[in-house]
């Protein structure tokens, strides 16, 4: 495919993603569902991972120094806050709670390409800079299959997995199994132009996100525009790629699966073969569809906290964090 046609290929069949996505969530927030109320959002700090590049990173003390640490992924076109802002709080009552920018997201790492594997190893990385020895690893949609990922390349340092609104493969309809091969090679073609499109916006960026939720709508709009749209279609891609069913069932650390009922994205019979797929794992139902996290946060954090508790009593810690590596926040 040449260029002239991969640009065609990517504005006619991918174009409508980052406008689709970022209506859903603008509407979303402003009429339908506003985000839910922060009383502060807590703030974070931007890291270097030698060898590797900077991120945005939020670091929020547990009750106790000897508190169990999670570390939270976030999605496709969310950011560390966007996804988790409203949770942090609440979790650092029983938790040291680390969350972080993925690559090619808000302030995160940008690479010549996005994989897993990188995004799996930035975690290990997150932790080793921050101190933590294990954790238990925490994934929504595409946080989720990075989670597997880093439980598959870094076993000792994860003791616990929650899988949120995720699956073991994102390509077994007929539609994906063509959508997805097609999207690969547009991306391949295209990579180059799409980090530079990524490395524009970012440069852009404060170097810290906006605190000002007075408005939650607009800071909403904001974060989720700290993302560029041209990296929806090299995640994707990525998505397409990923396939944990022949070692996921090796899964040998307490999981927990928390299952979006009404989700049309990832649907739930998938999300149900991936907890089916993992021995001894906890099955949670959230009444919600695949936005639940932001949209309906308020029904959706309790689903996902009886989750982490689940997993943090089954849970074993053989090494305990450092009492003044965390922000104190």
């Amino acid at each position: 495919m040449n260029k002239p046609a991969a640009r065609s290929a990517v504005r006619t069949v991918l174009a409508p993603v980052g406008w689709t996505l970022r209506t859903a969530v603008g509407a979303g927030a402003r009429k339908a569902m506003p985000p839910p109320a922060v009383d502060r959002l807590l703030e974070g700090r931007m890291l270097e991972l030698p060898g590797r590049g900077r991120t945005f990173v939020i670091d929020v003390a547990g009750p106790t120094p000897d508190a169990p640490t999670v570390v939270l992924l976030h999605a496709l076109g969310c950011t560390a806050h966007l996804a988790w802002a409203g949770a942090l709080t609440e979790l650092s009552r029983t938790h040291r709670v680390i969350a972080f920018d993925q690559r090619w997201h808000g302030r995160g790492i940008r690479s010549p390409r996005f994989t897993f594997v990188d995004c799996a190893d930035d975690v290990a990385a997150v932790m080793d800079e921050l101190g933590v020895e294990q954790a238990i690893i925490a994934g929504y949609s595409m946080g989720g299959a990075i989670a597997q990922h880093v439980w598959h390349r870094h076993r000792s340092k994860v003791v616990g997995l929650v899988l949120c609104s995720t699956a073991r493969n994102f390509r077994g309809l007929k539609r994906e199994k063509f959508f997805f091969p097609v999207l690969t090679a547009v991306t391949q073609v295209l990579a180059g132009r799409a980090l530079a499109r990524v490395e524009q916006l970012a440069d852009t960026l404060p170097e810290m996100p906006s605190m000002d939720r007075s408005d939650p709508a607009t800071w909403g709009r904001s974060e989720f525009r700290s993302t560029s749209a041209w990296s929806f279609p090299e995640v994707l891609g990525e998505l397409g790629r990923f396939n944990s069913a022949d070692w996921v069932g090796g899964i040998d650390v307490p999981t927990a699966v928390v299952v979006t009922e009404r989700d049309h994205t990832i649907p739930q019979r998938r999300q149900r073969k991936l907890a089916a797929s993992i021995e001894g794992a906890s099955l949670h139902s959230a009444p919600g569809g695949h936005a639940s996290i932001v949209l309906r946060a308020g029904s959706w954090q309790p689903v996902f906290r009886e989750a982490l508790a689940d997993v943090t009593r089954r849970a074993d810690f053989d090494e305990q964090d450092e009492p003044d590596q965390a922000s104190g926040l």
